[in-house]
């Protein structure tokens, strides 16, 4: 990884306890790949910072915002310093944050239980959309909906998508005013028992895995169309949320629980996918497409997840540079678009992991 020395990562994890009541470890943290450790940020940051999502600005690298348990904070400087924004609530957990890819002042971000928030002047301050209302469709003691991927359309800027764990799809056609549900098609799927799943105890039953959201894409190259993933596999809309279909990510790789979906954003025909067995497994994959998901290939050769891989980002100034994490902690980077890899392992203790930026 000699050619990224300037390139800064950053993976942000949350404090949990396992079933045996193991405290786990959260944080924010970063590292360059020459560095011999991760550096645990705290600069302006709460006290025992969890971050559960990051944002990095398209013009300006050194600008990064990370989702917090506290709300959303703020970096100019390349993560040495964090501030905290303009929130209206305090406490409020964010699971995604997210900017415009055309609007860049325009910042979304949502929190668990679902709550939408939008910034109109570049995350300075934010305000509550009050009509994105919770559907709520597979409700479990214990287990607050999340929001987990707010998606804009990059050809139609109005229309913006939320995704939801566990109750599918919302999409708003007037910048984030009032929302539609989504998920109707989503349940017919759950008619077919290949589709049917129901671990979580949830009152929907086998609907549950059709409205396990994990992220949404939607690339500038296929205005209109929505690529959704979930507990289920990798789906599509072409008509913006109203019709999905099952893209079939399983002719080309045995794992299809689909944890994360993104476009690239150097190049709106590639796509990248992290794949697994389910939520808790010991075992991921990563995946790129060149041709807008019709076809796929995997990329992560010479290393070993030995946990869900969570999440993938692809560096803003560099389209060689691709890094993704695992649940428990490993952070897998390359510098030569998947010829080579390197593993980046979390200090230990770190074991629930979301997150993964780097610039």
């Amino acid at each position: 990884m000699a050619g990224n020395a300037k390139t800064r990562i950053f993976a942000g994890a949350a404090y949990t306890k396992t079933r045996a009541g193991i405290q786990l470890r959260g944080g924010l943290f970063r590292r360059t790949p020459g560095d011999t450790a991760w550096q645990a940020l705290s600069n302006g940051l709460p006290e025992n910072v969890e971050a559960r999502a990051f944002a990095v600005h398209p013009q300006n690298p050194d600008v990064i915002y990370a989702g917090t348990q506290d709300g959303p904070y703020r970096s100019v400087d390349g993560g040495d310093h964090w501030e905290k924004l303009g929130f209206p609530d305090r406490n409020a957990v964010i699971w995604t944050i997210s900017i415009h890819p055309t609007r860049p002042n325009i910042l979304y971000c949502g929190t668990a239980p679902v709550v939408l928030y939008r910034s109109l002047d570049g995350g300075n301050n934010w305000h509550k959309l009050p009509n994105a209302i919770c559907p709520m469709h597979c409700e479990r003691e214990g287990f607050e909906t999340r929001t987990v991927r707010i998606t804009a359309d990059p050809s139609r800027p109005d229309d913006v998508y939320a995704a939801l764990e566990v109750s599918g799809v919302l999409r708003s056609s007037d910048g984030g005013e009032t929302w539609a549900d989504m998920s109707a098609e989503l349940f017919t799927f759950a008619e077919q028992p290949r589709y049917q799943s129901d671990i979580g105890g949830r009152h929907c039953g086998v609907c549950e895995g059709m409205l396990d959201s994990h992220a949404l894409a939607i690339s500038p190259a296929l205005p209109g169309t929505a690529f959704f993933a979930n507990r289920m596999g990798l789906f599509r809309s072409d008509d913006r949320g109203a019709h999905w279909h099952d893209t079939e990510i399983g002719r080309f790789s045995p794992l299809t629980y689909c944890r994360d979906v993104i476009v690239s954003p150097h190049d709106p025909r590639v796509m990248y996918t992290c794949l697994s067995p389910a939520a808790f497994s010991k075992d991921g994959s990563l995946y790129r497409s060149d041709d807008l998901a019709q076809t796929w290939k995997r990329i992560d050769h010479g290393i070993k997840c030995e946990t869900t891989l969570m999440s993938v980002f692809v560096h803003v100034g560099d389209p060689a540079q691709v890094y993704c994490v695992t649940r428990a902690g490993q952070v897998f980077g390359t510098a030569d678009a998947g010829g080579s890899w390197s593993e980046y392992r979390l200090p230990e203790g770190v074991h629930d992991v979301y997150a993964v930026a780097c610039i």
